[in-house]
């Protein structure tokens, strides 16, 4: 049993005196686990960081083993996000979510292609409203996606202001103001692209962190990672 397929580095544990367990997030075989024998060794280490993107192949003699990898570096993601220790707890961020969200060996290219754009847009400015786009893009992918395409009360498209925490519907600004302390505010840039402000963007990732609570980890008797909630936190810190 084996394939060949790009892949972003989720995760690695030790295994062993040398070896390494990686989680994988493989685009056409979904969340993937795999032994890489000499894993913790100079030459493999700068390879199997969290974040990088990699060609990967899995090998196992049964389809139910853990089976093993080899990887080959297509993009050093993590160490360019090293520089920068906000850009490193984004990245940290994405792959914990990615490892916590997907089931096993269920293949979502969607979540992977959206991955590998939310990385290089690390190097750009506009990558914090990218990383909450991504969010949105994993909620809808496992079928827990927002209408944000008109409001649920009058079926208007204009003036979009809020989202019922209920029904994950968008609501307008005129019917959301009697009711505006139980709705979750609902950020422009998510409606009209490009990118948000530092305020909008934490107002996504209240949105986002919302539902990703409610339908995943929630129903699993889990909470977000913590490594999600340190860059919440660190953006946070920034407006202080």
């Amino acid at each position: 049993m084996k394939w060949t397929d790009d892949a972003v580095i989720l995760d690695t544990r030790r295994h062993g005196e040398t070896s390494l367990i990686a989680t994988l997030l493989s685009r056409e075989q979904g969340r993937y686990a795999g032994l890489v024998r000499g894993g913790t060794g100079k030459s493999k280490r700068g390879i199997l960081q969290t974040g990088n993107q990699v060609r990967a192949q899995w090998r196992a003699r049964l389809s139910e083993h853990l089976g093993s990898f080899t990887c080959e570096l297509v993009s050093a993601h993590a160490g360019f996000a090293m520089a920068t220790p906000l850009l490193l707890s984004a990245l940290s961020a994405a792959c914990a979510v990615a490892e916590t969200t997907l089931p096993e060996r269920e293949p979502h290219p969607a979540i992977y292609d959206g991955l590998v754009v939310l990385l290089n847009a690390l190097q750009g400015d506009d990558w914090p409203s990218v990383y909450v786009k991504w969010e949105l893009g994993v909620l809808g992918e496992l079928g827990f996606g927002l209408d944000l395409s008109e409001c649920a009360v009058t079926a208007s498209r204009d003036n979009l202001s809020h989202v019922s925490p209920k029904s994950g519907r968008a609501v307008s600004k005129a019917a959301a103001e009697p009711y505006k302390d139980r709705l979750l505010p609902l950020p422009p840039f998510l409606l009209n692209g490009g990118g948000g402000s530092h305020t909008e963007v934490l107002e996504g990732l209240k949105l986002t962190g919302f539902f990703l609570n409610r339908h995943v980890y929630g129903d699993n008797g889990q909470t977000q990672p913590d490594a999600r909630a340190r860059f919440v936190q660190s953006l946070r810190n920034l407006a202080e």
